[in-house]
């Protein structure tokens, strides 16, 4: 039988000698906003959506509540009622990150959205956390 610092400084050895090291990182892209009239158009809604790997649908849902207007979808964009900034939009979908998005229990990104009866539930790819999606049920 071996002693403990013998597999110690066998495990060691056996280590890689390059340090893994992630470098990458989740960034929301920035919202680009025109407007038209009394109507705020978020161009790259649907390139938004498919980064945060949620659907188009419960994004708009979300943003059209939170800002307290109307709003449809449109060939991947949002056309909203109202006059808003980008830093009016961008608050708000980091908002949505925060809630729907970022697991609350390691912080990864890696998310999706499960149905189990009639509760929607966000659960974690990376650490297998699974929680209630409070506020928006789409």
């Amino acid at each position: 039988m071996r002693s403990y610092e013998e597999l110690l400084e066998r495990a060691l050895a056996e280590l890689p000698k390059k340090k893994v090291v992630r470098s990458e990182r989740f960034e929301i892209p920035r919202v680009r906003v025109q407007r038209e009239g009394s109507r705020t158009i978020i161009k790259n809604f649907s390139q938004i959506a498919k980064t945060l790997n949620r659907s188009e649908e419960h994004l708009s849902k979300y943003l059209v509540k939170s800002l307290g207007t109307a709003g449809f979808l449109e060939a991947g964009r949002l056309v909203l009622q109202g006059k808003f900034t980008e830093d009016d939009v961008q608050k708000e979908i980091d908002d949505y990150v925060r809630r729907f998005v970022i697991c609350r229990e390691c912080g990864a990104p890696d998310t999706e959205f499960i149905r189990e009866e009639r509760v929607l539930m966000i659960r974690c790819l990376a650490c297998g956390a699974k929680y209630p999606a409070r506020g928006l049920n789409v």
